[in-house]
């Protein structure tokens, strides 16, 4: 089976697992991912506000598709190693995020002056979405 015939299902279902999670662990810490960014609630409610509603929802469609993305992409990375197991899917999600998530925010975050907490309230959280895609691929995939 080639990479263009890839278990969609397991991809998409993935994707929306992650999303869900991320949901709940933002609200969960939205008042500390607040304070990393050095923001107050009612500066982004501020933001908020001045926002149409496409521009307000706009981010979460891109998390979404992103994570669809990541979700094929680790499939893909599954399906060149010739192994589908949750093992190998939440091995392979880990070493994704350590090696190019993690690296990339911590990088991203220091040029910008972004406070460490911030840096670790979003690897953390992305870190999260990466096990579930891994584990939903790596054991649904194939």
């Amino acid at each position: 089976m080639g990479f263009s015939h890839a278990n969609l299902i397991s991809i998409l279902i993935a994707a929306v697992a992650a999303w869900i999670f991320g949901g709940a662990y933002y609200t969960a810490l939205g008042k500390p991912w607040m304070a990393a960014q050095g923001k107050t609630l009612e500066q982004c409610k501020a933001e908020q506000d001045g926002k149409s509603g496409f521009a307000k929802g706009a981010p979460f469609v891109i998390v979404f598709v992103s994570e669809i993305i990541i979700a094929w992409v680790l499939y893909g990375i599954l399906l060149h190693l010739n192994v589908f197991t949750l093992r190998a899917g939440i091995i392979s999600a880990l070493f994704c995020w350590f090696g190019f998530v993690l690296t990339t925010i911590a990088t991203n975050n220091a040029f910008q002056g972004r406070r460490v907490m911030l840096t670790v309230i979003d690897s953390v959280g992305w870190l999260g979405a990466f096990v579930i895609i891994g584990a939903i691929v790596g054991w649904w995939g194939q």
